[in-house]
């Protein structure tokens, strides 16, 4: 017979040394339930106003259609870039000691404390065709002789306003594990006879891959919903740059009310569904590696 508990067999486990589980446990539901849970609800409830017929004129409507793809798509794209950059920054920041260390470590929050239209601002006025980065992306492919591109006022300033808003999501994440992973792991492989590029995929990234997915999860949940830093670079053109947010304001602005929370709705299930997805990539990922 297991000398294992009952209580725990069946799925329970031991009450904690420190007491107060069920005073935690239920300001736990309760603050969820009033913060999240609750307006939730509300914005389904407000929404259903609009009937079947309704959400598939919404459906079915380009300009609705166009604002969402926009919204998710440049979300996406934003949030692979920072995982492709972001995870270089963290690792810098994690084994390596320079000069102004601190300095570049503190730059990585700055998204976090700039007000989002702050950044909309300064970024439009950057990347803008007569901008100190716009102008001089357009001088340096004139000498080559290649067309000049627009950054601001279109789906490539989106990106741009997303990847900004997005990057400390990616490194915070991704640095606490950096930091938890084993020199020695490396020096092994190395000892083993694996070069550079082999540590790197076959030891270091899979050791860090569930954390890049939450960081990848996380810039891309920020950056569906951003409008403070995108409004000002997006141009807002309709069927070009026009972001799902910016469609929510028009709709409360005309007073139809229905309309705009059906298409947070939306967003919600789509954003909702990724995030899912991703979760479910972590968990495979991580039975994996337990496994392995």
């Amino acid at each position: 017979m297991s000398s294992q508990p009952l209580a725990e067999r069946i799925g329970f486990r031991r009450h904690s040394v420190i007491p107060g589980f069920g005073l935690s446990f239920g300001i736990t539901i309760f603050w969820l339930t009033l913060i999240i849970l609750i307006p939730l609800a509300a914005l389904i409830i407000r929404s259903a106003g609009i009937g079947l017929s309704g959400y598939g004129e919404l459906l079915t409507d380009p300009r609705t259609l166009n604002a969402l793809k926009i919204s998710f798509g440049c979300a996406v794209i934003a949030a692979a870039i920072n995982v492709v950059f972001g995870v270089p920054v963290a690792w810098v920041l994690v084994r390596y000691i320079f000069p102004g260390k601190r300095v570049v470590d503190a730059i990585v929050d700055l998204p976090f404390a700039l007000p989002t239209a702050v950044a909309g601002i300064a970024l439009a006025a950057l990347y803008a065709k007569n901008g100190w980065v716009g102008g001089s992306v357009n001088a340096a492919l004139g000498l080559v002789g290649l067309p000049g591109i627009k950054i601001a006022y279109s789906p490539l300033g989106i990106i741009v306003a997303l990847t900004f808003i997005g990057l400390p999501f990616v490194v915070r994440t991704v640095q606490p594990v950096i930091e938890e992973i084993d020199r020695e792991v490396e020096e092994a492989a190395a000892t083993l006879g694996a070069s550079r590029l082999q540590a790197i995929y076959r030891v270091i990234l899979p050791s860090l891959f569930p954390a890049i997915l939450t960081g990848f999860a996380l810039a891309f949940a920020r950056a569906a919903g951003e409008y403070g830093s995108v409004i000002f670079i997006a141009g807002n053109i309709p069927y070009v740059s026009e972001i799902a947010p910016l469609l929510i304001i028009i709709k409360l602005e005309e007073f139809n009310y229905a309309g705009a929370t059906a298409i947070g709705t939306v967003m919600l299930a789509v954003a909702f569904i990724m995030l899912f997805v991703i979760n479910l990539i972590q968990a495979w990922t991580r039975r994996y590696a337990n496994v392995g």
